[in-house]
């Protein structure tokens, strides 16, 4: 063989060995009871972030902190109804953009722990599951109901192919994918519904993905929520004995690694209850227990974020429990991304078990506090219903729920007229459970009071025969826990002056927020409207940026309850009176400079006389379980 030939052969040789590199594999070892990733020995530590919870502009910050936190994985749920708000509609833009927030990740140099339900729970909205699911009104959600089962494998066949080249052994960095979530805390048990979804997991993503399920430490929950060929992995908290915990992933799973998918830095808030806290130290201290054993860990959450718009959920004990818009979660980097005294026990924790990156913790984002802002009323709720509800109103012998008319946030308006003159005080009432979730009570526009889910459900009213009654219905967010996550909204049964049931319902599904994205009622002429009468009302304002656009927390000083929206963005629900939250985060990306910011707020119960909002650079809860978080405050 000549030279020039047998140089061929030799570049021939290392062209072949740098097109095959060692296989990237990411594999569950029963002997040594670990993870093996690329053939060595590997453990994780890992904290929870929601991209849907986060601004898109914010990701980059909140990432690279969980990195410089010493974190080697990052775990990530997928809310289906976040990406398929109608059946077969799907968006993956903008801050729905899942695959680039996965590829930052990657580029960050993050691993992923992926939870892509179809159920996730999360405090969301329906636990991730659409609403229209329920346009079927007997459908038995998280089962081998075949008309939920379609719905899933076609939501499937669409999300798994995005997830694919992104799983470790194509070049991507997503190690472990969950099935389901937390089955075995779910009433149905159903077997048939696990094997279901691990075939379509294995059909859709290949059979090296390592594949696992996430269950409390109880032997009921381990019973119904594992499945021969999922790794099983239990959740816990601070509060836990460690070895307890572990010895109950240890009666399902023998050999293989020791991993606690949940372990809660924190806790949520719900309306009306006081603002949850878990101290640095127990946390630090239940970590370090943990990965002493040599146990993978996953911190939920690490950072919370914010429920904008109407996608908090709801928790039901005993009664319905609404989450509030804050998703702090009391975690180590706080609502706003800011590192927290429990970020620097926990990396101090890390440091001693393997080295951090170098350089320094990204600091705080800046804040502004802009100060008050006047705003003025706009309008009546019921002045408007021809831009709210531009095709006009569905006729109903009865009350039609939101998921009768398809509507799937927001409010419903329900009209009727009283059927004859009340002129002593007649009981205006609703059978049990039937108000879902709030109802603000108007006749002849005059604001009557509320009915409340688990609460108040009759009210008095007199009047005339031919009087308007009208009823706004608020959806407060749908079960994302339990037996109940069959969660209808609106006006569940008929409502009765003196028992009598009401007939001849107008129903007006009500486009607040297509209203407000096209530019009203900013853009709209001024309306004359009637000054201080209580009940739902819009109000507007504005206010410019000091040249800067950085995060703020507004107040709502002497409001009552409402949704707040800044330049067509949704914030949230505000509720000062129920608390402990009393402020929400706007984030300074949401934010113009250079042009005015144009303020809508919705108040359903009543504004204060002088309707002013406080932008401050800090946020507020106004009852807190322990002296250590009045930093916060």
């Amino acid at each position: 063989m000549g030279l020039p030939a047998l140089a061929l052969v030799l570049v021939a040789g290392l062209l072949h060995t740098q097109a095959s590199p060692p296989a990237r594999s990411f594999q569950l070892d029963y002997e040594e009871d670990c993870f093996r990733k690329d053939g060595s020995p590997f453990r994780y530590i890992s904290g929870s972030i929601h991209y849907a919870r986060v601004p898109r502009p914010a990701w980059r910050d909140r990432l690279l902190k969980m990195y410089m936190s010493g974190l080697s994985a990052v775990q990530v749920y997928i809310p289906w109804n976040y990406h398929e708000p109608l059946p077969g509609v799907y968006d993956f833009a903008g801050d729905r953009d899942v695959e680039a927030f996965l590829d930052l990740t990657a580029e960050l140099g993050l691993l992923v722990i992926l939870r892509p339900g179809p159920y996730i729970c999360a405090e969301w909205e329906m636990g991730g599951l659409p609403a229209w699911l329920l346009w079927k009104p007997d459908i038995i959600l998280r089962s081998s109901d075949p008309a939920y089962l379609a719905a899933v494998d076609s939501w499937l066949h669409v999300l798994l192919p995005k997830i694919k080249p992104r799983l470790y052994q194509h070049g991507g960095n997503i190690i472990s994918v969950q099935v389901e979530n937390e089955y075995g805390s779910y009433y149905a048990c159903d077997y048939g519904y696990l094997r279901h979804l691990l075939g379509s997991f294995r059909a859709l993503l290949g059979s090296e993905v390592l594949l696992f399920t996430t269950d409390g430490t109880r032997a009921e929950e381990l019973r119904c929520g594992t499945l021969q060929g999922l790794y099983a992995t239990v959740d816990f908290g601070p509060g836990s004995n460690v070895t307890e915990a572990f010895g109950a992933q240890r009666q399902v799973e023998p050999k293989g690694p020791l991993v606690n998918s949940e372990y809660y830095t924190g806790w949520l808030d719900y309306w009306g209850e006081a603002h949850a806290s878990t101290s640095s130290v127990r946390v630090a201290r239940g970590l370090e227990d943990m990965l002493q054993l040599g146990a993978s860990v996953n911190m939920y959450m690490f950072h919370g974020g914010t429920n904008f718009a109407y996608w908090s959920g709801a928790d039901f004990k005993d009664q319905y429990k609404p989450v509030t818009t804050s998703y702090d979660y009391d975690a180590p980097l706080s609502e706003a991304g800011d590192p927290t005294e429990k970020l620097f026990a926990i990396r101090m924790v890390i440091s001693k078990f393997q080295p951090l990156p170098v350089g320094p913790m990204p600091p705080a984002t800046p804040k502004y506090a802009y100060g008050w802002v006047a705003l003025r009323k706009y309008a009546d709720l019921l002045d408007v219903l021809d831009v709210l509800c531009p095709s006009g109103p569905i006729q109903s012998q009865f009350p039609l729920t939101f998921e009768a008319i398809k509507q799937v946030h927001g409010f419903v308006l329900y009209r009727t007229q009283l059927p004859r003159d009340v002129l002593d005080p007649a009981t205006l009432g609703a059978p049990p459970h039937s108000i879902c979730d709030r109802g603000y009570v108007m006749l002849q526009k005059e604001y009557q009071g509320t009915l409340e889910r688990d609460g108040q459900t009759a009210l008095h009213v007199t009047g005339s025969t031919g009087d308007t009654l009208d009823v706004l219905l608020e959806n407060m967010g749908r079960i994302s826990f339990g037996a109940n996550i069959s969660d209808f909204k609106g006006l569940l049964g008929n409502l009765s002056l003196d028992s009598s049931p009401l007939r001849n319902w107008l129903i007006y599904p009500l486009a607040i927020d297509t209203a407000i994205q096209q530019g009203w009622p900013h853009a709209a002429l001024p309306k004359s409207s009637s000054g201080g009468r209580a009940g739902p009302a819009f109000y507007t304002g504005t206010f410019e940026t000091p040249g800067i656009a950085w995060d703020t927390f507004v107040k709502f000083p002497g409001w009552s309850k409402g949704q707040l929206w800044i330049n067509g963005f949704n914030l949230g629900r505000y509720w000062p009176l129920r608390g402990p939250q009393q402020t929400l985060f706007v984030p300074g990306s949401v934010l113009h400079i250079g042009r005015p910011n144009n303020i809508t707020v919705l108040e359903l119960e009543g504004a204060p006389s002088t309707p002013l909002l406080l932008f401050l650079d800090r946020p507020l809860f106004n009852r807190t379980l322990s002296r250590s978080t009045a930093a916060t405050e």
